[in-house]
């Protein structure tokens, strides 16, 4: 395949995967890993990854969560995230994904220190090295935090964040050093009868025809889904990241998240954070509101740590939440007794940078499987979805 739509040399493709940011190339990875010997191209409109969730994310990447599925991913993730500078190296070249194991803390109020421990009971039944702190644990460890309304604390130290645009472009070099075609074009249809999708139509006016479709097309994946009359209540979600620094000084910390969803983790001389406000009109705005930082950002943060008070925002971006509005976790899986051979990797809801290696390897396993082989995610699969069965994380986002 030279060309967007060209035949290649089998006359058809065994995977075409749409949308080239971090969750489809983990697949074209992993697809690769699992069966060298397959042909597989990545549809991306933007070669350069401006609007993608990606380039735009935290870096982020926890084992906090309830759902053990979750936890699972991040226990695979994490590890392939801290490595990914060797295991992604092509001809000695290392990949720069910039992996800092800088812990991560979630606090909570008082009403929420049941839950707090429910789940933290959860995480180290999965392996997880988590300590759960009181107050005085909290103050012991960062004195400079506030802790008029904050009861409990759990801190898990091999989490960390990494340099998203770095691990991007890291698997997108690995995966065409395997022998992946990325093909810059925008799908604006998928040719399929009532048993299978059969072939992607690109704005181009070419078409890749595959044994096998994957939508990892993030917030546009309820568009993609749409095509084949697959429902996926998964709406793109504006939120804001800003890089800010304090002349006071605090001790060293993790990457700090509270139940109010602000979060954020050192960064150079500063910081890197902010607060989603999950009220959020849906759609794809990426126009930033330079006030917000000072509206609402900084009076959370300066609350949580008065070191802040005296804090500057040096830079803020936008970018989208591919947010899952049924339940917030993400769909991954085939489209079941439908359209086998329709796939959907998407609605990560924030995570999906932390559990794009997990997931892509997950979406791998059922396709050149036939199911799953290391990870059982059935219960993250679009049956719930269609039954209208959230399975949601529990005091956490």
């Amino acid at each position: 395949m030279t060309a967007a739509g060209d035949a290649g040399p089998k006359g058809r493709w065994d995977v075409a995967i749409v949308g080239g940011a971090i969750v489809g190339s983990a697949v074209a990875h992993f697809v690769k890993c699992l069966a060298p010997a397959a042909d597989v191209a990545v549809i991306e409109p933007d070669r350069t990854y401006e609007f993608a969730s990606t380039t735009r994310a935290s870096g982020g990447a926890r084992r906090q969560f309830s759902c053990p599925e979750n936890i699972a991913m991040s226990n695979f993730s994490i590890p392939f995230i801290a490595g990914a500078d060797r295991t992604l190296a092509v001809d000695g070249e290392p990949a720069h994904a910039g992996w800092r194991a800088g812990g991560y803390l979630f606090i909570v109020g008082a009403a929420d220190v049941a839950v707090l421990r429910d789940n933290h009971a959860v995480q180290r039944a999965h392996g997880v090295r988590a300590e759960f702190l009181d107050r005085d644990g909290l103050h012991a460890r960062f004195p400079s935090m506030n802790l008029e309304d904050i009861a409990a604390g759990v801190h898990t130290p091999d989490d960390g964040w990494c340099d998203p645009a770095g691990l991007l472009q890291g698997l997108r070099r690995k995966a065409r050093s395997q022998g992946v075609l990325y093909v810059e074009d925008r799908v604006v249809g998928i040719d399929h009868d009532a048993a299978a999708a059969r072939a992607l139509r690109l704005a181009s006016g070419r078409s890749v025809v595959a044994d096998a479709i994957v939508n990892a097309a993030g917030p546009w994946a309820q568009q993609i889904a749409a095509m084949v009359g697959m429902p996926l209540p998964i709406e793109p979600l504006r939120r804001f990241e800003h890089y800010f620094e304090t002349p006071n000084a605090i001790e060293p910390l993790p990457y700090v998240k509270d139940t109010a969803r602000l979060a954020f983790r050192p960064e150079g001389r500063g910081y890197s954070g902010g607060l989603v406000d999950s009220a959020q009109p849906r759609g794809y705005d990426f126009d930033v509101d330079h006030d917000y930082f000072e509206r609402v950002v900084w009076p959370a943060l300066a609350h949580r740590f008065p070191a802040f008070e005296a804090c500057r925002c040096r830079r803020s971006w936008s970018g989208l939440y591919e947010q899952n509005e049924l339940d917030g976790n993400p769909v991954i899986g085939n489209w079941g007794g439908r359209m086998d051979n329709f796939y959907v990797a998407a609605g990560f809801s924030g995570h999906g940078m932390m559990h794009a290696p997990a997931a892509g390897r997950a979406i791998a396993e059922l396709i050149v499987h036939g199911r799953y082989t290391t990870l059982d995610l059935t219960r993250l699969g679009h049956a719930r979805i269609a039954a209208h069965e959230p399975y949601a994380e529990r005091g956490i986002l």
